[in-house]
């Protein structure tokens, strides 16, 4: 069967496929790593109202770096100095991570 062939069969079946041509580069995120593909390729696929994707590429597995400030400080500095988590990372990195003066520096 030739390529036209089966995208009529498909399409008979209700099956739409369609070319991503914009899409350069998908990121799947892991807990400890991310998966990126470069140089992707990628169908969607839509078949009852589902759609699926096929991708293809080169792919690389970035491990993620841990958090050098501890979660139960960072918590505590955003609950005190009632701001967000970034926020509260920044000041404990300003504060050497002492995270009472970080929550002094954030509200004098």
């Amino acid at each position: 069967m030739n390529p036209r062939e089966i995208r009529r069969m498909m399409a008979q079946m209700g099956i739409k496929s369609t070319e991503m041509s914009d899409v350069k580069q998908v990121i799947f995120k892991g807990k400890d790593k991310d998966y990126i593909i470069d140089n992707a390729s990628v169908t969607m696929i839509e078949a009852q109202g589902q759609k699926t994707f096929q991708v293809l590429g080169n792919l690389r597995e970035v491990k993620k770096e841990s958090e050098p400030y501890n979660e139960d400080d960072i918590k505590l500095v955003m609950e005190q100095a009632g701001v967000t988590r970034e926020k509260a990372i920044e000041a404990l990195k300003a504060a050497n991570g002492e995270p009472a003066q970080a929550i002094l520096n954030l509200t004098s």
